[in-house]
């Protein structure tokens, strides 16, 4: 080559899903024309790429194949599987950069989409700096799946989760609790794996199976029909939109009409207590997510439901924050015709919270056999710790100031307690609007076993948009500066508050006591 000659370019090539027609007009060119055609096979030497562009090849054209060496993870590399493959992509991009380097163009064939958990990247990485590039997008078998299936993958505000089954279980079950729409790729040998993650999750009945979609040998149905024994690599599952399924299901009938006869209904219904967590969904757990979600229904504190985004399909029923006891039944009562009710509860619901309030009503006729759940939520007192290092650090007490469920005597009696045990106590429900004296009272009573300079950690909506956390000594601690939405974090003698070199203080309790 003289220094008057170029380089040839290089050119990854989607082929979409097996159908050669699928193929776009500009792959179908670039084929043609190219110099170089590469493709991967392994070492039985067939290669689904190279049978998809056959029509497309003229034939005069060098054929770079490039086999893999191992198709499994157990080799004897020294470097393990991961530097087999390292070892084998290197060795295959010098190939293709010497015909690069030649002025020769050179046509990498990919499956589906280059970039989308495609071969053709290792080489991309590899060569793209060096050489003039382009990439030709392919339909990706997800694209392929959802058409073979006919149902839309996402709607409106859903998201799409795309899921590698080689993650480990418990990781796969948390992310489709928590996905909307999801797409696993890489079945084969982990569709075990992949079933037990679905079940867990509670979507298995939801989910689809597409096997080698727009090839022969295509299959397609539901996921739980499927004998895991028969399932290839070139297979997906498939959990299609929540939107399009409640919309042309009869879940979008009144609520009244469904619970006018007072009878029970066959299909199976349950309550789930879900923690929503201290704010907004940054702290909400996949599990959660994912039962609010599922959820026919809603039920909860207005304030508290405003948090959860609507969905079409799904029924809200919101009420005072004083009507626990009415809410529980109410829920209960859905569940009993039913349906799926997600009873919303900030924090955590087992921490003077909504699950108590639903357990109680579930022990008594005629909700005894109602399935109810629970799911935890990060609680205030945590959310607020975080905000100021680790007050909590050692042993600590969650105590109440409201006096609406039971007597300031007892409130009093435990405070007292609490202080004379040297634990750190968390305040929950300060003070409102109607209860003004309740945080003064206990200020006094700590004073008379804490030191007055007693690190006092003020957390007002943590995680909010009005989120204001701040420390006082326990001697400057302001009622006027508490309501509902506060926390209090009070220290033991142990707790410390120490100021760093950002001008910011750190609070802590140390786990080691003295002379311990």
């Amino acid at each position: 080559m003289t220094e008057s000659q170029t380089t040839g370019r290089l050119y990854g090539v989607g082929l979409g899903p097996g159908d050669p027609s699928l193929v776009t007009v500009r792959a179908a060119e670039l084929i043609g024309k190219a110099d170089v055609v590469a493709y991967h096979s392994a070492r039985h030497g067939r290669s689904i790429a190279r049978t998809i562009a056959d029509r497309y090849l003229t034939g005069g054209q060098i054929e770079e194949k490039l086999v893999y060496p191992i198709t499994v993870e157990t080799t004897d590399h020294p470097g393990g599987y991961r530097g087999a493959l390292d070892d084998f992509y290197e060795e295959a991009s010098a190939r293709l950069a010497a015909h690069l380097d030649a002025g020769r163009d050179v046509v990498v064939l990919a499956e589906g989409d280059p970039l989308f958990y495609g071969s053709y990247q290792h080489m991309h990485k590899r060569l793209a700096h060096r050489y003039p590039t382009e990439v030709v997008p392919g339909v990706t078998s997800v694209s392929a799946a959802a058409a073979r299936l006919g149902v839309p993958l996402v709607e409106a505000e859903e998201t799409l989760t795309i899921i590698p089954g080689t993650l480990p279980e418990e990781e796969l079950t948390a992310r489709l609790a928590s996905a909307d729409s999801a797409v696993v790729m890489k079945l084969g040998r982990t569709f075990p794996a992949v079933r037990r993650a679905l079940e867990r999750a509670g979507r298995l009945e939801d989910a689809r199976y597409v096997e080698r979609a727009y090839m022969a040998g295509e299959r397609t149905g539901p996921l739980a029909e499927v004998d895991p024994g028969s399932v290839p690599y070139f297979s997906v599952a498939v959990l299609p939109s929540k939107v399009a399924r409640l919309e042309s299901s009869e879940l979008s009938e009144s609520v009244e009409g469904l619970a006018g006869d007072g009878v029970e209904s066959e299909a199976e219904g349950e309550v789930v207590v879900v923690g929503t967590g201290p704010a907004g969904p940054l702290w909400l757990t996949p599990e959660a997510r994912g039962a609010l979600a599922a959820a026919t229904d809603l039920v909860g504190y207005t304030t508290y439901l405003d948090r959860v985004p609507v969905r079409p399909g799904q029924l809200r029923h919101g009420s005072d924050n004083k009507v626990e006891a009415e809410r529980a039944e109410f829920a209960l009562d859905l569940a009993r015709r039913g349906r799926k009710v997600a009873v919303v509860s900030s924090g955590d619901p087992g921490v003077f919270a909504m699950a108590t309030a639903v357990l109680e009503a579930s022990c008594s006729d005629p909700y005894r056999s109602v399935r109810v759940r629970v799911l935890p939520g990060m609680t205030a007192a945590h959310a607020a710790a975080s905000r100021v290092g680790a007050p909590l650090g050692h042993d600590y007490a969650v105590i109440s100031l409201s006096d609406r469920l039971k007597p300031w005597e007892v409130i009093a009696k435990r405070l007292k307690a609490a202080a004379e045990a040297d634990l750190v106590i968390a305040i929950y429900n300060p003070g409102s609007k109607s209860r003004t004296t309740q945080v003064g009272l206990a200020r006094d009573l700590l004073l008379e076993h804490r030191a007055g300079d007693t690190p006092v950690v003020m957390a007002r909506d943590v995680g909010g948009p009005t989120e204001r956390v701040r420390t006082v000594r326990l001697a400057e601690l302001d009622p006027a500066e508490v309501d509902m939405r506060t926390l209090l974090l009070i220290g033991s003698t142990q707790t410390q508050a120490v100021p760093r070199t950002d001008g910011t203080q750190v609070v802590w309790t140390p786990r080691r006591y003295p002379d311990a």
